[in-house]
């Protein structure tokens, strides 16, 4: 059908057209020709993935290749190790972009927001497609900031392999931590990167030991580098026991050469890379046993003799197992060791066909997707990222949305190039898509090809799974594991310059709360202002800002408070009875029931019936209690904050027949607010897990400012010429504490983030922060 494909360039100064000779099929070229990308000024792309240099391939395999040659990977660390710089660089040689971009240049591809651009720190994650050697990859960058942990949830949701990144004169840092439990419960194949291997202090060996014990990992030594700080210059090869070497007087460092070892040149290093190389054979060996055979059988008298590929192979097959993490080395900002990172993405990192789903069975091929992001763009409306499982996407597609349960039809169909997006005609399993046209489609939800289609795969998960996959909605089954949103540890109030602005605000909120469920927006009820609820000060002062960039609006923020929440001390009954008559109909309901406090944290009342309750409890009715307990749970009688932890067991539920649901809710809750306003009460903070980075100068300053913030110091340990203070610090006394660190460190401290737990406040704090709310209310 299609003969010869010539390569485009796509340019800032014209609409790029694909010039497709040959075809027999004039709707075909139309599709093609609908290309409108938008390209910001001052960036240069090169051609559409697959059309590098002056290759000619068919269109399927330029935008549709083989699966097995489709790698979906994501680049995760902790900050300012190096993701976005890596990023830069895997792009530019894979011939994507034409100049290598600079975080502190403000010119990165996947950084294309004006708050990225200016702080310098990822904030949204990006997707960009690429081909290397042959393979397509889909690669999406994340962001490593604590408020953002979001971002690197929902996008290693839908990834078959990841780059950790890490700074090789730092290690193992806290938001490492976090990333890495995110990967390990998605079960998802990674390779370790030591980035910065340039940098003063930088210590390969440290390096791969702080991934041995602080992540449990066994770290399999692909890669020793030629030098480590400024004498870094190269790295070594261990599976093929060659040098990589890269010239020093190129700018972009496309240039290198790769040279065996000798022992007439490299005596030493010969020497060491054997070593390395037959302990790298051993770890494996005692890893798979199918490897353990070969080495044992063939080549147990010279390890030497073992041929590389049998050794990458195996590489593979226990970093798929997640039995161990192969690690390489290098230094993006002086574009040394990227290439070999590329090639290892390709050989050691799964295809979307050698992952496993359980449920891809029950679809038998028809359309299975997740969508798990959501954009707003001002021309084209929302954008939407799916990860195909099965079947194919096309435009003009209509889809049904099973979380939803509706219909929605797909416009159009891209290519996700960052802010820049190419049209194409389909895409099929295994592909990460980027539609237009889905009004209703949010963050977590699946996505079937229809209805009749959902129903059938469900009757087959019944079927095929039995009594493990038996719910009550047959279309429950079907659900994908959406996106854990976390709770919100910040809110404050928001208000537009003007009342006739609060319509402009609200919808500048729901686009907003669409792209990023961690964003929680409510209207206080006792003073009708609207409050903003995130994940931290970062994450509320962008959606501030992006209020004002994207929406035009000039909104006023109150002052930043802490989320708090309430539990009780004690167990307490009450019993409550509501009686009305609304027109000629009598309702009346009278409860009993009891709160005590649990010892599991539970954000989620564990709600208990009294056997003579349960016995004759009509669905609608118990459904109705179950309301009214979880409204009575959003307002506790302290500080009006959620309640947590408490058990409610219901003794006795008499309900005068025609009562209706609203008025056994509207008893139960009030009910509910009685027996707590009973019980003693306490109100517990959210602590945070701090991690200071200091010199030894600073350090007596630094712990005798957390003490007078009621911190707890845990352990100070030494790394390097730094001192790494590991504590714990409620909320309430970090905020402004960038600012503070800064100003006793003269600017050398670095600090990170994560939210622990909830935990009691003493009495002594507690009865403050109540007076001081107090206070404020006497004030308003």
């Amino acid at each position: 059908m299609l003969s010869n494909l010539r390569k485009f360039v796509v340019s800032h100064k014209k609409i790029p057209i694909l010039h497709v000779n040959n075809m027999c099929c004039s709707k075909m070229r139309s599709s093609l020709q609908r290309l409108k990308p938008h390209v910001p000024l001052g960036r240069n792309y090169s051609s559409l993935p697959g059309l590098i240099g002056n290759d000619i391939k068919s269109l399927h395999s330029v935008i549709n290749p083989p699966i097995t040659k489709i790698r979906n990977i994501g680049i995760m660390a902790h900050i300012d190790a190096g993701k976005t710089t890596t990023t830069e660089r895997i792009l530019y040689y894979s011939g994507y972009t034409r100049s290598l971009g600079d975080v502190d240049d403000g010119d990165t591809v996947t950084d294309f927001m004006a708050q990225e651009r200016e702080r310098g720190i990822t904030i949204q994650s990006a997707a960009v497609t690429f081909d290397w050697k042959g393979y397509r990859v889909n690669l999406i960058d994340t962001p490593g900031h604590v408020d953002f942990t979001l971002e690197v949830e929902r996008c290693l949701r839908v990834l078959d392999g990841a780059v950790a990144v890490f700074d090789a004169s730092a290690g193992v840092e806290a938001q490492t931590l976090t990333v890495w439990r995110q990967a390990d419960k998605h079960k998802i194949p990674r390779i370790c990167f030591l980035n910065k291997m340039d940098k003063t202090g930088a210590s390969f060996k440290y390096a791969v030991e702080s991934i041995k014990e602080k992540l449990k990992a066994k770290p399999l030594l692909l890669q020793l580098p030629l030098g480590e700080g400024k004498a870094f210059k190269g790295v070594v090869d261990v599976v093929n026991k060659e040098k990589l070497l890269w010239n020093p007087n190129s700018d972009d460092g496309k240039d290198f050469v790769r040279n065996p070892l000798l022992e007439m040149s490299d005596p030493e290093l010969l020497k060491e890379t054997t070593e390395a190389r037959n302990a790298l054979i051993e770890q494996v060996a005692d890893l798979d046993d199918e490897f353990a055979d070969l080495v044992l059988g063939e080549f147990s008298e010279n390890f030497d003799l073992l041929p590389a590929e049998k050794l990458q192979t195996a590489i593979r097959r226990v970093t798929l197992a997640q039995t161990a993490v192969p690690v390489l080395c290098g230094s993006a900002l002086k574009n040394k060791g990227v290439q070999p990172l590329l090639d290892a993405v390709t050989v050691y990192l799964p295809s979307p066909e050698e992952r496993n789903y359980e449920f891809l069975p029950w679809y038998k091929g028809d359309l299975c997707a997740l969508a798990f992001k959501v954009l707003h763009d001002k021309q084209r409306g929302p954008l939407v990222f799916m990860r195909i499982y099965s079947g194919m996407i096309k435009p003009q597609l209509a889809i049904y949305n099973i979380n939803g349960n509706c219909t929605e039809r797909i416009s159009r169909l891209l290519l996700p190039f960052a802010d820049q997006h190419i049209e194409i005609p389909s895409l099929t399993a295994g592909n990460i898509a980027l539609t237009v046209g889905l009004k209703h489609t949010a963050t977590g939800d699946t996505i079937a090809s229809s209805k009749s289609s959902a129903l059938a795969a469900a009757r087959r998960a019944e079927t095929e799974g039995g009594k493990k996959h038996r719910r009550n909605n047959e279309a429950e089954r079907l659900l994908l594991a959406g996106v854990e949103i976390p709770e919100p540890v910040f809110f404050c109030t928001i208000e537009p310059p003007s009342v006739a602005k609060q319509p402009d605000l609200d919808y500048a909120l729901k686009c907003l709360q669409r792209e990023d469920p961690s964003l929680k927006v409510k209207l206080d009820a006792d003073s009708g202002q609207t409050v903003l609820c995130g994940m931290g000060e970062l994450h509320i002062e962008i959606i501030h800002d992006r209020i004002k960039r994207e929406y035009g609006l000039e909104t006023y923020l109150g002052p930043l408070q802490v989320a708090y929440r309430e539990t009780i001390l004690n167990a307490v009954r009450a019993t409550d009875t509501l009686d009305r008559t609304l027109g000629d109909k009598r309702h009346l309901v009278t409860v009993e029931l009891e709160v005590k406090p649990v010892e599991t944290a539970s954000v989620m009342p564990v709600i208990e019936y009294a056997g003579s309750v349960s016995e004759d409890l009509p669905t609608a009715s118990q459904e109705a209690t179950e309301n009214g307990i979880h409204s009575a749970f959003l307002q506790g009688p302290l500080l009006g904050s959620p309640v947590q932890d408490v058990a409610v067991a219901v003794h006795s539920l008499i309900i005068h027949p025609g009562t209706s649901t609203t008025m056994i809710s509207a008893c139960v809750s009030r009910c509910i607010q009685k027996a707590l306003k009973k019980a003693d009460k306490q109100v517990l903070e959210p602590l945070m897990k701090l991690e200071v980075t200091v010199t030894r100068d600073y350090l007596s300053l630094v712990l005798a400012d957390l003490a007078q913030r009621r911190g707890t110091i845990q352990e100070i340990q030494t790394r390097q010429e730094n001192k790494i203070i590991t504590g714990f610090v409620p909320l309430a006394e970090i905020m402004g504490y960038s600012t503070v660190l800064r100003t006793l460190t003269s600017g050398s401290a670095t600090f990170a983030l994560e939210l622990s737990n909830y935990e009691a406040m003493n009495p002594q704090d507690q009865t403050v922060l109540l007076s001081r709310r107090s206070g404020l209310t006497q004030v308003l």
